[in-house]
């Protein structure tokens, strides 16, 4: 088991030693790292990289689609920085998630991908967004 995985609650570890399926949705993976960004844990960057690898050790741990979640966690951890204003900000997880499964939908009905657009700066700098 991870270490992250570890540092579990109780009922979370049982969970994953039954060793039966269990699935992490994209919507359930974007609120966990948001939970483990925010206040009360203050994750950062590697600290959050670390974390979605260490799911991917779990043989009992399943995404909606594997694939597209290892690309995700590629472009997170290649994000550039830029500056916004006075402020210095880098695309998150859920920004290359987002971005990488709408890549994997648009390739998935064999479509070439012109682009993803985006409002958000910080995300421009994934492979194929867009600004709007």
């Amino acid at each position: 088991m991870g270490q992250f995985l570890l540092a579990l609650r109780p009922k979370a570890v049982a969970l994953l030693q039954r060793g039966k399926p269990i699935l992490i949705t994209d919507v359930v993976l974007v609120e966990t790292i948001w939970t483990l960004r925010g206040k009360r844990y203050n994750l950062g960057r590697n600290e959050l990289a670390k974390v979605v690898n260490s799911l991917f050790e779990e043989r009992c741990i399943h995404f909606e689609n594997s694939q597209t979640v290892w690309r995700a966690l590629g472009d997170f951890r290649k994000a550039k920085v830029i500056k916004v204003g006075k402020k210095i900000k880098r695309a998150d997880f859920p920004d290359a998630l987002i971005t990488n499964k709408a890549i994997s939908v648009i390739e998935g009905r064999g479509e070439e991908v012109e682009g993803i657009y985006t409002f958000d700066r910080a995300a421009l700098e994934l492979p194929f967004t867009k600004s709007l």
